[in-house]
């Protein structure tokens, strides 16, 4: 079934961009950073900006200027580049050198950003571990991604510990222990890293000037759908070069401000846009460990900051707290971020006063992406790549073809499938480690013969003015608590269940919640009443990562399949948890509950009245 919106929609559709208003912005907007754009254009061009030389500027520009917050400790520029030094040339005289790996599993604290930088001022590439992983998932990315160095953060031995004999160690891999709160010994075979640096020259090492923009500085765990996560390369352009983007353009951060990010750094929006952000503006960055609803504005408060990093989730679960007068008690100006959905958009920023919000629309492995660099509401905002949206048939799962074979782009106010022309040194789609996953994400012959173009997997909304709004994943993907889920992975948890005979698992919407949350649909080997749903909830918590534990479970004595045996998910995704339409024996897993339990008139009808707070 194409995807469509009938011309006389379109025409009432208050999300889509006023031309005349697009072109006063446009006009104003250029008019002010025409000579930083090309200024930028002509820094990739001479491929020398990297993320280590972009701190080495800051020491000498803003050498006073504060670099980070954290908890109690607070860095300069200068502060923190002579640090980052001290493990750059401890790494160097370990024998790390330009393209090696190290692999970095530690929660959000001074001593990662340090780590991070150190590696990345000597070429070498940070395998950034996302720490939620269990089990299958954390080994596979251990080992798609073997480091020269591990580095482990104290809060994260025990999940290491647990899949250390299962991995391939090769045996000359150093291995770093980098202590937090200091209430475990240091482990056997590990060396205590914040120790050892400490006399080592806080000199700037001579590898930075034989590290270019156009380099690996960094491995990004994405699920795909696949199955288990690939590792997405980013180059120094996509961090240090996006500071100018999401700094400069969109957030028009200056050296006074201060950018809150509590999303973890081995997710891209922290990494890429949040960070660098900071970076590449003289700001600084306000480190959270992790997001608490609760603690979210105090930590704004004591923290002075005047930005925040976000995800849609974030700006939900905030709205979702009991308003207070406490809640224009802020000094934020502006949030960069990505999936603020467009129903709460508007009531956000008012809530909060906020008049800026810069969101975006990208992947970490994508090769282009819309910034909001105009500060209009409800779009993921323009890009100046080249991209198209395509008419998708969602029932067949395809772009829609025509009579020549070639796509067709859909009109202004419709909705397609967004690709994202593969073409040219800053426009090239570098993929994953893994070629045969890279080459899965390019459709070729798309509009001439020869083109190559990304397939992003995402369902946008043309707004007209070269303007787009997310609307959707496609496909076995999708994205539940600002983490993107494979339904694959999951099934593969399920399948090893004796008690599951088939699965399938999709991604369902709950009212009023962004994103899809998880649900699976179950063919048990036995009956029902057999059926462990405490076994199963306590398998999931041991192998999963809590955003990928779906919330709505279904059991059925079949699951139609396709003629070449894949799932016939759109009907299941429809139907959802629906109680009234659906037969079938439904369980759902409440928020703060440790099990399953039945899904009854009762439950179903306060989820959809918001008593529970997924």
């Amino acid at each position: 079934m194409e995807i469509q919106v009938e011309e006389k929609k379109r025409k009432k559709d208050p999300n889509l961009i006023d031309k005349k208003e697009y072109r006063n912005r446009y006009a104003a907007f250029f008019k002010k950073y025409d000579k930083e754009i090309k200024e930028m254009v002509n820094i990739a061009e001479e491929n020398t900006l990297s993320w280590g030389s972009l701190l080495e500027r800051n020491a000498i520009e803003y050498s006073d200027n504060i670099a980070i917050k954290f908890e109690n400790t607070v860095l300069t520029y200068r502060e923190f580049n002579e640090i980052v030094n001290r493990y750059a040339n401890y790494f160097i005289s370990m024998g790390l050198k330009k393209g090696d790996c190290v692999v970095i599993i530690m929660t959000n604290r001074t001593e990662l950003l340090t780590i991070y930088t150190a590696v990345s001022k000597i070429g070498a590439i940070s395998s950034m571990i996302n720490h939620e992983l269990r089990k299958k998932t954390l080994i596979h990315c251990l080992n798609l991604t073997p480091g020269k160095f591990i580095v482990l953060g104290e809060e994260c031995y025990d999940i290491f510990n647990d899949v250390r004999s299962e991995f391939e160690l090769s045996g000359t891999q150093e291995l770093f222990f980098v202590p937090d709160q200091g209430t475990m010994t240091l482990p056997e075979f590990f060396t205590n890293l914040p120790e050892v640096v400490k006399n080592f020259p806080i000199d700037n090492p001579s590898t930075v000037a034989n590290v270019h923009t156009s380099d690996p500085i960094a491995y990004i765990f994405t699920s795909g759908t696949t199955g288990l996560p690939k590792a997405a390369i980013l180059i120094h352009y996509r961090t240090a070069g996006y500071g100018f983007i999401f700094g400069q353009l969109v957030g028009q951060l200056t050296p006074n401000d201060i950018i809150y990010i509590c999303l973890p750094f081995f997710h891209g929006t922290a990494l890429m846009t949040g960070w660098s952000s900071a970076m590449f503006m003289g700001a600084a960055v306000a480190v959270g460990r992790k997001f608490s609803t609760s603690r979210f504005w105090d930590e704004i408060r004591k923290y002075d900051a005047t930005a925040f990093s976000y995800v849609g989730e974030i700006c939900r679960y905030l709205m979702n707290q009991p308003p207070s007068p406490e809640d224009l008690n802020n000094s934020v100006r502006v949030i960069i971020g990505n999936g603020l959905r467009p129903e709460i958009w508007v009531d956000f920023k008012t809530r909060f006063d906020i008049p800026r919000i810069g969101h975006f629309y990208g992947a970490s492995e994508g090769n282009g992406g819309f910034a909001n660099i105009l500060n209009f509401d409800c779009t993921t905002g323009t890009t100046t790549g080249t991209y198209a949206i395509v008419k998708y048939d969602i029932e067949n799962n395809n772009p829609i073809r025509n009579e020549k074979g070639y796509m067709q782009k859909v009109k202004r106010g419709e909705t397609g499938l967004l690709l994202i022309e593969s073409k040219g040194a800053d426009q090239t789609f570098r993929g994953y480690t893994d070629k045969k996953a890279t080459e899965a994400k390019i459709y070729r012959n798309v509009f001439t013969q020869g083109d190559e173009w990304f397939n992003t997997g995402d369902l946008m909304r043309d707004q007209g003015c070269s303007h787009a709004q997310f609307v959707d994943r496609l496909g076995d993907t999708y994205r539940w608590k600002g983490h993107n889920v494979s339904t694959t992975e999951v099934e593969e948890v399920l399948n090893v269940n004796d008690q599951v005979g088939m699965s399938c698992v999709y991604g369902i919407q709950i009212p009023h919640t962004d994103g899809r949350a998880g649900m699976a649909t179950i063919v048990p080997t036995g009956s029902l009443d057999e059926f462990k749903l405490k076994n199963l909830a306590e398998n999931f918590r041991e192998n999963l990562a809590d955003y990928a534990i779906p919330l709505f479970l279904r059991f059925k004595s079949e699951i139609s399949v396709t003629s070449t045996f894949k799932f016939k998910k759109e009907v299941l995704k429809t139907e959802g948890f629906d109680i009234n339409i659906i037969n079938d024996k439904l369980f759902a897993l409440l928020p703060n509950e440790l099990d399953y339990q039945p899904l009854t008139k009762e439950i179903y009808e306060n989820i959809l009245d918001q008593e529970y707070k997924f």
